[in-house]
């Protein structure tokens, strides 16, 4: 039988079945809509609404009032009368989640790893969905494989995705390494216009051509960046040695050099900047969620 620290500690590097469907409860009280427009983290990016697509159910005599933008030009043409295209607003939004597992995601230095947190944000967000009555879809990633869910309803496709999180063997082996660019790539072609969208990820390997995706995916889309770390990677501890394990691997760090140190600090500030520079220029909205934060406060 294993011991209760034994179980604590397991929990904190690699994430349960049970723990992600425990989280059904706690998402309730989420609103999605309110997350994907205002998220308070961000400093207040506010983000286009985009709506829940349109479907089209009928065409009808011009009326005073209507937009000229929906008139049914082939009707119009053939009955000699003006008629409308008239729209319905789909009553189920899809929901589209990405997850970053790329190994700088199997990282913490307290709380948990960045993995876990991601995949505990993924899991917050599936089941708000799924209360909301929105379908839910998703995308996990790594350097070596990337596999896509298509948007279906109820919890069935809670629970599919959350086997997806956990499940790394379910995830199509890539030909060639995956980039944070060609991740974004196949987002934009997997994710339909009018979903809401959110990626969760650390953001390392962010560039201009992984910017240009994400732009395209905002013309279609509502997009919510949510950027997981720890807080070693934003600031190296005071001077000394500190030694560094993935169980396989050691790596020494010595921060008696400052300027190593403030190079260090420079380039993940250069990171955070980049996103949320990008989120307010382009109506994203973004949120910062560390490893010791509590994701449901993050989302809330």
């Amino acid at each position: 039988m294993l011991k209760k620290s034994t179980v604590a500690t397991s929990e904190r590097v690699f994430v349960s079945l049970k723990t992600l469907i425990d989280l059904a409860k706690p998402a309730a009280g989420l609103n999605l809509k309110r997350l994907s427009i205002h998220a308070p983290q961000s400093g207040g990016y506010i983000s286009p609404i985009k709506g829940r697509g349109m479907e089209f159910e009928e065409t009808r005599m011009y009326q005073p009032g209507d937009d000229i933008r929906s008139i049914d030009w082939r009707v119009t043409a053939r009955t000699g009368k003006t008629h409308t295209k008239v729209f319905r607003e789909e009553r189920e939004r899809p929901v589209f989640i990405s997850v970053d597992n790329r190994s700088a995601m199997h990282f913490a230095t307290r709380g948990v790893f960045k993995s876990v947190l991601a995949a505990k944000l993924a899991a917050l967000l599936a089941w708000a969905a799924q209360h909301q009555g929105d379908r839910i879809g998703g995308q996990l990633f790594s350097e070596l494989a990337c596999c896509e869910l298509k948007p279906q309803n109820g919890r069935h496709a809670v629970l599919r995705f959350l086997n997806m999180l956990v499940r790394e063997d379910n995830v199509n082996k890539a030909a060639t390494s995956m980039t944070l660019e060609h991740v974004l790539a196949r987002l934009v072609q997997h994710a339909h216009p009018g979903s809401l969208v959110y990626i969760i990820s650390d953001f390392r390997g962010i560039n201009d051509a992984a910017e240009l995706h994400l732009v395209k995916l905002a013309q279609h889309c509502q997009v919510v960046l949510i950027f997981v770390y720890d807080a070693l990677e934003s600031n190296l501890p005071t001077k000394g040695r500190y030694r560094f394990t993935d169980g396989q691997q050691d790596v020494v760090i010595d921060t008696s050099d400052s300027q190593r140190v403030e190079t260090y600090h420079q380039h993940f500030e250069q990171r955070l900047q980049r996103l949320q520079q990008l989120a307010k220029k382009r109506g994203l909205s973004f949120i910062q969620c560390s490893t010791v934060d509590d994701p449901i406060q993050c989302l809330r």
